[in-house]
């Protein structure tokens, strides 16, 4: 993958691991195209390590640069025991939460402003599982997930989230069903639902409309 050129890599600390974490920081920038200090902060999570989740996925990615183009200096990262990444891939939550959980407390010092939780598949489940943790979510404003799949969620995993959400899924998802997706959205306060056409859980198509989607939510504020 070609790297743009604001991106820089960083090293995200990680008690729990013993160790670090490898990620990719892409700092926000104002109208002016100048690097905002005062900017908020989003987390972006890759999908299942043992799966070939990790930073450097296309979604991954233009999830990222949608985050730091809506004013939100964005940090995507590698699971445990991917790539750079201290420790073995295990796909264990637990394991998922201590990771997201070092890239977020990393973040929280970088950043001044609000923190938005993102990830795609199953990092959206462990996006969405930081925001409801007592200790880990107190910052978290904002969530935008994508592809979550139903399975890796709670029964009701909106109810009482009390933030805005934005869900995007794929028409054609088989693991993230639309259908499956739609009345658990439908149902939690302040959260909306896109869903684009002619995608599945991999976004061949439709990756430019998760990005578009992504920044243009975040930008309305």
């Amino acid at each position: 993958m070609v790297r743009r050129l604001d991106e820089r890599m960083v090293t995200i600390d990680a008690p729990e691991l013993g160790g670090a974490l490898e990620g990719v920081y892409v700092p926000a920038r104002d109208a002016a195209h100048q690097v905002d200090d005062t900017a908020g902060g989003a987390v972006v999570a890759a999908p299942h390590p043992l799966y070939g989740g990790a930073m450097d996925s296309p979604v991954v990615n233009e999830l990222a640069h949608a985050c730091a183009q809506s004013g939100f200096s964005a940090l995507r990262f590698n699971w445990r025991g991917v790539g750079a990444s201290h420790g073995t891939a295990s796909g264990e939550a637990a394991d998922a939460d201590a990771d997201y959980r070092a890239a977020l407390a990393q973040l929280a010092e970088t950043v001044s402003g609000p923190l938005v939780a993102c990830g795609y598949s199953f990092g959206a489940a462990a996006a969405l599982r930081a925001a409801r943790s007592e200790a880990d979510g107190k910052r978290i404003e904002r969530l935008v997930l994508v592809a979550p799949p139903p399975a890796l969620l709670p029964p009701d995993p909106f109810a009482g989230l009390g933030r805005p959400l934005l869900v995007l899924v794929g028409a054609d998802d088989r693991l993230a069903p639309p259908e499956e997706l739609e009345p658990r959205v439908r149902d939690a306060v302040g959260a909306r639902l896109e869903v684009i056409p002619r995608a599945d859980h991999f976004f061949a198509a439709g990756l430019a409309d998760v990005g578009r989607l992504a920044a243009d939510w975040l930008g309305r504020g």
